[in-house]
């Protein structure tokens, strides 16, 4: 018998080894894909030679703004836009929420990390 293939593919872009290993075995759970990186540097080479459904973004991967960032990943895969989601932390400055909102972008809690993926993620799906 086959296996058959995941529904969905989602780049997760995480530093925290325990929050990748969350990310990983939920996505799973939802008959997605996870593809884990720690960095942008890798991020944006996985984005421009793969394809992805999703992407879940820790600002912390990258040393530019949150503007950059998802500008950066919007030209290489104009695709993603919309499909975008920001892990944040419990405490997170006013300049970054305010980028996050002006991005329009979706946001998970880190510290409520699976519940907030599971309803963003089934939103986006």
């Amino acid at each position: 018998m086959s296996r058959s293939r995941p529904y969905r593919k989602v780049l997760v872009i995480e530093k925290e080894p325990e929050a990748r290993n969350i990310l990983y075995v939920l996505l799973a759970g939802m008959r997605c894909e996870g593809e884990v990186v720690q960095g942008f540097p890798d991020a944006l080479a996985r984005i421009s030679h793969e394809s992805f459904d999703a992407v879940m973004l820790d600002l912390r991967c990258s040393e530019e703004s949150p503007e950059q960032t998802v500008s950066r990943i919007k030209e290489i895969r104009p695709s993603l836009v919309g499909r975008m989601l920001v892990i944040t932390g419990d405490v997170t400055s006013p300049d970054v929420l305010e980028a996050i909102e002006r991005q329009c972008l979706p946001k998970v809690r880190r510290r409520h990390l699976i519940e907030d993926s599971l309803t963003v993620l089934r939103s986006l799906f």
